[in-house]
């Protein structure tokens, strides 16, 4: 018993002198969430990843980005808070009978102690296929929960139905501020850092480091412990560290590209969008990114060949002649000096007219497929063989042999004639093409009219339209109303996935489902108005997973702070805030603002749809009332303007220029404020009709707020006659939504 315990105290000693050695990249490794640096879009508060890892239900998921953006840390700090067994291993060195002994235990603890088994995968994409159909099936059953790391585009790399199964997050490189902080951090952790050691770092030196680590925490943290190891001391045991210290310490910035992987294709990608684009400079740039890297000239050189085609073309015959030139004379000359050669190829492309006129081709082969083979026309087919026979060749008209070598007759199949594949640009020498090919057209199609006789005319009678026709129509137009409007809150927003979106005001969800389905891995939380449209939200989330749902909360929007915080999100600052009708109480409308402005993220975007009543439809409009005295009918539509211009009636007067003081004095900056028309088919129950006219509900009615210019006779009277026009009807309802985008300033 001894021995065994002389034996774990030397196991213990012996792994901690291992960890105090340890490079300083590896002691400063983040071991928790509030440790982690960088990617707040994934794992920032309320975002669905740091979620699920804080309430411990991960899925499988993949992590893709770069080296030294935390993939491999991510997977540390998983194994740090979960509760399941955690399984590390190395893409490289595994195989498939490693995978078999990993997935037979998993079952074996499964079945035993109910623990589930995380495995992760450093460099995934390097699994060949059966590696990865051996992880499937129990990925799949749920023995495992794989959490795959890569370098590369796991949509190419990672097996379809692996990757069907998991979710893909990317991370970015780290940002300057992200890894100065890391290297501060370093610098005052006394216990994994240099806290208990008297190192002055300057600024300088630090922004240089920085600088060229290029988004690498591992770079940066690597740059400093050499300078911090390699420094002596002055005489009272300073370390200090200046600029000449910091170059010598990272020398060089290295240039990430894989030839076979993403940055090589992301690099050529930006190199020839910055052809398309006429950026000179982007050009060279991204051209002397790929041949420091030591990419193949010739591979350069080919991409250059097809945009000559595929985006200069006719603006510029010339083009494609001075790339295939410039690639000639490479080969005669080699580097070093054959890169004037791919220069100067670059900077004509960069700078010379631009036409993907070239793309009719394929325009051409969605007909060719779509259309079939069309017969070749008569007057087309070859005379030398079967002219006798079958008159092949009959009615060819000899374009030599008529003025400017033209004329006009029909090249394409009868099924494909007036088709028009190439469309013209308007840029360098395509542009004098562009009037001569459309006066031919004209005329060719003034040929086809004359020798082709016109289709019959279709006719189509519409059925009888039943009462549950007009209430399905009513329904479509509702629906077209509302997705319209949701179209318009969420356009201006350009969601990215991982955003946090709060739906303010939520009734049914119509913007909440479209929220989920825009920021799946962000985080959505759902303000109803009351306990039961909460419950039907809520009721509407019961198919998805639990990490998956939105948060629903229901109160007013003043209280959004404090239900945020008893809900364990005090902090939480959003990327979007949307809503219907969310400011129509105008006496809460500067403090709702207020609200809203403090739980938007700097940048962040608020975007809102808020019907505005004294637009709204007038009642008295829907029906005719000719049929009543002559001032009874003018009493009738002067009291009903009267509740909507009435100043001392704040719900129905207010208007655009209310909203606009509102946001600027909540200090909002304003990219939209619009009132736009909408007319839609709405059925006129006769229960809403008794609603109109009803009396001691919580808001006042129709009739309360005309009863103050109207007798109770001429109410009836009114009762009566919306009863006997609109009751059962549909009518077209006209209204005006404001669209109200804004955001908070950004920082100076």
């Amino acid at each position: 018993m001894a021995k065994q315990k002389g034996n774990d105290l030397f196991s213990q000693a012996n792994q901690e002198r291992i960890e105090r050695e340890a490079p300083l990249a590896a002691r400063m490794r983040p071991r928790t969430l509030d440790e982690f640096v960088g990617q707040e879009h994934i794992l920032g508060h309320g975002r669905l990843l740091r979620r699920a890892i804080q309430a411990d239900q991960l899925s499988s998921l993949i992590v893709y980005g770069p080296p030294g953006s935390g993939k491999t840390t991510l997977a540390r700090v998983i194994a740090n808070t979960t509760r399941s067994r955690f399984v590390t291993i190395n893409a490289v060195l595994a195989g498939v009978a490693d995978i078999r002994a990993i997935t037979a235990e998993a079952q074996q603890v499964r079945s035993m102690a109910g623990e589930r088994t995380i495995l992760f995968i450093d460099e995934v994409h390097r699994w060949n296929k059966a590696q990865q159909d051996a992880l499937l099936p129990w990925v799949e059953n749920g023995t495992i929960i794989m959490i795959g790391a890569t370098t590369e585009n796991p949509y190419f790399s990672v097996n379809s139905a692996l990757l069907s199964r998991s979710r893909v997050f990317q991370l970015l490189r780290l940002t300057e501020d992200n890894l100065r902080q890391v290297a501060l951090h370093a610098l005052a952790d006394p216990e994994r850092g240099y806290g208990k050691r008297r190192v002055q770092l300057d600024s300088d030196a630090l922004d240089h480091l920085v600088r060229v680590a290029n988004g690498d925490a591992r770079s940066v943290l690597n740059a400093l412990e050499l300078a911090v190891e390699t420094t002596p001391p002055t005489a009272d045991g300073i370390i200090h560290i200046d600029m000449a210290v910091a170059e010598e310490s990272i020398q060089q910035r290295a240039v990430l590209y894989d030839p076979e992987g993403d940055y090589h294709f992301d690099t050529i990608s930006a190199f020839i969008k910055s052809l398309r684009g006429s950026d000179p400079d982007a050009a060279l740039y991204w051209l002397a990114r790929m041949v420091y890297a030591g990419e193949d000239p010739r591979f350069i050189f080919r991409r250059m060949l097809i945009l000559a085609s595929e985006d200069v073309g006719l603006a510029d015959p010339f083009a494609l002649g001075v790339v295939t030139a410039a690639a000639e004379a490479f080969e005669r000359v080699g580097l070093p000096e054959g890169r004037f050669h791919l220069a100067q190829a670059a900077l004509y492309l960069a700078t010379t007219e631009k036409s993907n006129s070239a793309m009719g081709f394929f325009d051409a082969l969605a007909g060719v497929e779509q259309e079939g083979e069309g017969e070749v026309p008569t007057h087309l087919k070859d005379a030398s063989r079967d002219r006798e026979s079958f008159g092949h060749g009959e009615g060819y008209l000899y374009p030599h042999a008529y003025r400017d070598h033209w004329v006009a007759q029909q090249y394409l199949p009868a099924s494909l004639q007036g088709k028009v594949f190439y469309h013209p640009s308007d840029q360098g020498y395509e542009a004098k093409l562009r009037e001569h090919v459309a006066r031919r057209r004209e005329e060719q199609l003034a040929a086809m009219i004359e020798t082709t006789s016109p289709d019959d005319s279709l006719t189509y009678s519409p059925p009888t339209r039943t009462r549950d026709r007009w209430l399905q129509r009513t329904t479509q137009a509702a629906s077209r109303y509302l997705a319209e409007i949701r179209e318009q809150v969420f356009a201006p927003l350009a969601l990215h996935r991982y955003d946090t979106v709060l739906d303010i005001n939520a009734t049914t969800g119509l913007l909440t489902w479209e929220a989920l389905r825009q920021a799946p891995e962000g985080g959505v939380y759902t303000l109803a108005h009351d306990a039961a449209a909460a419950e039907t939200i809520s009721q509407g989330c019961e198919l998805l997973a639990e990490i998956e749902r939105p948060h629903v909360l229901y109160g007013a929007i003043q209280e959004l702070p404090e239900l945020l915080a008893a809900s364990g999100e005090g902090e939480l600052r959003f990327d979007a805030i949307i809503g219907r009708n969310a400011l129509a109480q105008p006496h809460a409308r500067a403090q709702t603002l207020q609200v809203l402005v403090h739980l938007l993220a700097l940048g962040g975007r608020l975007s809102l749809a808020e019907v505005i009543p004294s637009l709204a439809q007038r009642l008295s409009d829907l029906a005719d009332l000719s049929s009543l005295p002559q001032d009874l009918a003018a009493a009738i539509t002067q009291a009903e303007a009267a509740i909507y211009n009435d100043p001392d009636n704040p719900s129905t007067a207010w208007g655009l220029n209310d909203l606009q003081a509102a946001l600027e004095q909540a200090g909002l900056q304003i990219a939209r404020l619009e009132a736009v028309p909408f007319t839609r088919e709405q059925y006129i129950a006769p229960e809403l009709v008794e609603a109109w006219f009803s009396s001691g509900g919580a808001k006042p009615s129709y009739a309360d707020q005309m009863r103050s210019m109207l007798d109770e006779q001429t109410l009836q009277a009114l009762q009566q006659l919306y009863i006997s026009q609109l009751a059962g009807k549909v009518v077209n309802w006209h209204s005006q939504v404001a669209f109200v985008v804004a955001k908070t300033a950004e920082p100076q």
